[in-house]
């Protein structure tokens, strides 16, 4: 069975479902309209760059390009995270950078190469779309944990500090705010393992299913790649914090506030 196609007009009648929520920010008084016509168009615009840049690259499948582009979505979502938790560029570009790529190729090559057992470790079809679903969560949960970590320790400095001048190390005085961190990061994807497929089909069983798959075939999949979301956003989460410490703390243990915006 081959997947029905969307002519250009059926998928420009499909944005009139955006007159709904739009008539309603504007009922409202919300203050988010042109934000919203803005994100739309931007949606819009890179999917269709994407799409078009991603049939070159499937049709090349060369590794080298294929890596290229995923350090690409990396670099991406690195700035993404930092700009999302309001912190400083600087101190966290290189850390985060290593976390991400540690946190999405070691799930993506496991999914890969003992899952799939494909000749190819880099083949395009695949690492391609699966790496965006695992660095897409990573994105998530990162923006969660590293925001919750070092919010966290400033609101609660008193504790942390008291906790220094008892004897604490600084692991030992960072291990409270690392564990309520690492567990705000992981909820979202845990409250997703246990409601899957009765709450909602989610993506990726989705697209096998409409791509002509057995379902079957399909839930395989689906448990597959949320082994390696759950995986890759623990790894990732983990890694940013214990990376990230090292240059925001000084030698007596004390937060560099100059890593926050505002």
């Amino acid at each position: 069975m081959n997947i029905t196609d969307i002519s250009p007009w059926n998928l420009a009648a499909g944005y009139i479902l955006f007159t709904i929520p739009l008539s309603i920010i504007l009922w409202l008084h919300v203050p988010m309209f042109t934000q919203t016509i803005v994100s739309i168009l931007r949606m819009t615009v890179q999917l269709l760059f994407v799409g078009f840049y991603l049939q070159v690259i499937f049709r090349l499948n060369n590794p080298w390009l294929n890596s290229a582009w995923l350090l690409v979505m990396i670099g991406v979502a690195d700035i993404s995270i930092i700009r999302g938790c309001g912190l400083k560029m600087m101190k966290f570009v290189l850390p985060l950078f290593v976390a991400l790529i540690v946190g999405t190729s070691l799930p993506l090559l496991s999914f890969i190469g003992p899952v799939l057992k494909l000749p190819n470790l880099l083949e395009a079809q695949y690492v391609i779309p699966i790496g965006g679903m695992i660095l897409g969560n990573c994105l998530r949960a990162d923006i969660i944990g590293i925001n919750n970590f070092y919010v966290s320790i400033r609101k609660a400095e008193k504790s942390y500090l008291n906790s220094l001048a008892q004897g604490a190390r600084l692991r030992e005085a960072l291990r409270p705010f690392t564990g309520d961190a690492f567990q705000a990061a992981l909820m979202p994807t845990v409250a997703t393992m246990a409601t899957i497929g009765l709450v909602a089909l989610p993506g990726m069983m989705t697209g096998v299913i409409l791509g002509g798959a057995n379902p079957v075939t399909a839930i395989k999949y689906q448990i597959a790649i949320m082994i390696a979301i759950f995986s890759g956003t623990s790894i990732t989460v983990f890694m940013a914090i214990l990376l990230t410490v090292k240059n925001n703390f000084n030698a007596y243990g004390l937060l560099d506030h100059g890593i926050f915006k505002k």
